[in-house]
């Protein structure tokens, strides 16, 4: 049986309370029906004359932005005449103003399932401003493309909270975006008036590609279901001067940097060797952002188990290996990154500086992985409560 959507689930029975509200919607273009009609379009024609404003996340609504601060402007949606506003750049969240159009706020945005990834934190402010501007929000459901069962990585710390992780979460958390609205509504007290709408039909230990639903690129750099499986770990890369495969047609499955020899880093990594994916040693130009123009010798990372796999575990054994062996060419990117401009980004994604200290300091990865068990254990209990969906 195919996955619905809490789009499709509000659509086809919508609580009686909606047919007097006003509503907002904060989407982007991978927002879509079964067959494959824009979120905004269903809900202006489901609800007619209801639909007063619409909200963009990273990338913009369209989702055109190709990179991080690249901001996009406010402007009128043309087909219904609705303003458009911007939550990423300058303003991360809903002005008082922008929520004084609307009673409801409904949230249909697709999710990887990794916490750095910004569409997760922008609604976990509007439902901030939500909450003391005593509006209501809706999470339309989704199910998380990478899974429900595996968690893996440290819990970010409260001082290294950004729009790449505004709470203390792993990077892969396991939770589809409606799930971690509650558990954030819940363990950081936002008094949000938050409903879910839940998907139809899915499990947790289903990939998207066992949902029947139509795959839309959440964003431009993640185009395939194999980028989001390497995402969690590969967007580490960001925070270096190496190459995570923007400006290629594979970005973060591929990943390298001129300076970097393939059999001498597969050399030192045969030490401690990464299960359930295979590195295939790769050569790209990218064509914009890092390395412009230039032939980077690295990787593309193939998943061949998806239950084995650690993406974080891989990506930081990659990163250690890499400045072993490269320590004079290798290096952690300079802010800013984010719209944060003090702190490193590598210490931004990671959430927690121990990691990279841990990395100049040479210490294992297996060790550093030891390290943040105990917390990961927490918060495996901790988010219990809040699943929806079965195994």
């Amino acid at each position: 049986m195919r996955v619905k959507t809490g789009l499709e689930a509000l659509l086809a029975q919508p609580p009686a309370w909606l047919a007097r509200s006003r509503l907002g919607l904060l989407v982007n273009q991978a927002s879509v029906g079964a067959g494959y009609q824009s979120a905004v379009d269903l809900i202006a024609q489901r609800f007619p004359d209801q639909l007063t404003a619409l909200f963009g996340p990273q990338h913009g609504l369209a989702g055109e932005k190709q990179d991080n601060m690249v901001a996009s402007a406010d402007f009128i949606e043309p087909r219904w005449g609705l303003p458009v506003f911007s939550l990423y750049g300058e303003r991360l969240a809903p002005t008082p103003e922008m929520l004084d159009l609307i009673d409801v706020l409904l949230v249909d945005l697709p999710d990887v399932g990794t916490r750095v990834y910004t569409f997760a934190t922008t609604m976990v402010y509007a439902m901030a401003q939500a909450a003391r501007q005593h509006r209501k929000v809706v999470v339309l459901d989704r199910p998380n493309p990478i899974g429900g069962h595996q968690v893996e990585g440290n819990c970010l710390k409260p001082e290294m909270a950004s729009i790449v992780g505004p709470y203390a979460l792993p990077m892969r958390h396991g939770l589809t975006l409606g799930e971690l609205a509650q558990y954030y509504n819940d363990t950081q007290g936002l008094g949000c008036d938050l409903t879910l709408i839940p998907a139809q039909g899915w499990s947790r230990s289903q990939y998207f590609d066992n949902t029947g639903l139509p795959w839309v690129l959440p964003s431009p750099n993640l185009p395939t279901l194999d980028t989001a499986l390497v995402y969690p770990g590969q967007v580490l890369l960001e925070g270096t001067n190496l190459s995570e495969g923007r400006g290629t047609t594979r970005p973060f499955e591929l990943f390298g940097a001129p300076f970097i020899d393939p059999a001498a880093v597969s050399a030192r990594l045969r030490r401690s060797p990464l299960a359930g994916v295979v590195l295939r040693a790769a050569s790209f130009q990218p064509t914009f952002h890092k390395w412009a123009g230039d032939v980077c010798s690295g990787f593309q990372l193939h998943v061949t188990d998806r239950q084995t796999f650690k993406p974080y575990f891989t990506t930081l054994s990659l990163i250690a290996a890499i400045r072993e062996l490269y320590p004079e060419q290798f290096a952690w990117r300079p802010p800013p990154y984010e719209y944060e401009y003090e702190r490193l980004p590598f210490d931004l994604l990671t959430g927690d500086v121990a990691l990279r200290e841990g990395l100049e300091q040479g210490r294992p990865v297996v060790e550093i992985e030891q390290d943040w068990q105990t917390g990961l254990q927490e918060y495996r209990e901790m988010r219990q409560p809040h699943l929806i969906y079965p195994g």
